[in-house]
């Protein structure tokens, strides 16, 4: 248990290795494919909308569209009955300070009534300060609940492995279970919990999360998810 736990560990700071590239036009991309999933549903106005805004996680790197985990999550809320559809705006290598700077667009182009925000990985795997990591998330939920008054905001939480030091450790770590008390949302442990560090449930790159991967990342979020759709 405590070896798969470290693993799990090291292998999240291998995001940093697929994240800098393209940053510009991967943005374009998440918002291009985001109008994709929205025009070929039902109007909008009759369905409410959760957006998952992330990195190459939530984007579905190296996985089939279908097999993201937010594409999982809609999967599962459709089989429900629920009348939500989701938006992946996930973008490959994506900090808190670029996620910061694209808000607004994102939010210019959809009334969001749950916004999943995962994000912070980046920031920790290049050794940015904590405090900047937790100034930029909370700048992103202020300005989230500034434009969608009635919107229900999810943190999920990530951790930075021991090799980054154990006071850097000690500072980052708790930054989203302190974000989500502050801020009185939900929150999501650990994204990854039962998959990093498994190398049947990543691709070859040990990485990023495969399908049978997405499988449980949905869960993980789903146990959050859950009772907010379910009310």
């Amino acid at each position: 248990m405590l070896f798969n736990t470290i693993k799990a560990f090291i292998v999240v700071t291998g995001l940093l290795i697929f994240s800098a590239c393209s940053e510009t036009i991967q943005e374009k991309n998440a918002v291009v494919e985001a109008d994709a999933i929205l025009e070929n549903e039902e109007p909008m106005e009759e369905r409410k909308v959760i957006l998952f805004f992330g990195n190459s996680l939530t984007a579905g790197y190296g996985v089939k569209k279908e097999e993201s985990f937010p594409a999982l999550i809609q999967t599962r809320i459709d089989s429900l009955g629920l009348n939500y559809q989701v938006v992946n705006a996930g973008v490959s290598g994506e900090t808190t300070a670029t996620g910061l700077n694209r808000l607004d667009w994102v939010l210019d182009n959809y009334d969001v009534d749950i916004f999943v925000l995962e994000l912070g990985a980046n920031d920790g795997l290049r050794g940015l300060p904590p405090e900047q990591t937790q100034a930029n998330l909370l700048k992103i939920i202020e300005r989230v609940r500034s434009r969608e008054l009635a919107v229900q905001v999810v943190l999920a939480g990530m951790m930075v492995p021991p090799s980054m030091g154990p006071e850097y450790v000690a500072a980052y770590n708790p930054i989203f279970k302190d974000i989500a008390q502050e801020k009185d949302i939900e929150l999501i442990p650990f994204l990854l919990q039962g998959v990093g560090g498994i190398d049947s449930l990543n691709q070859n790159d040990g990485i990023h999360p495969n399908f049978a991967g997405n499988l449980i990342v949905r869960e993980n979020v789903w146990k959050t998810l859950r009772p907010m759709v379910m009310e």
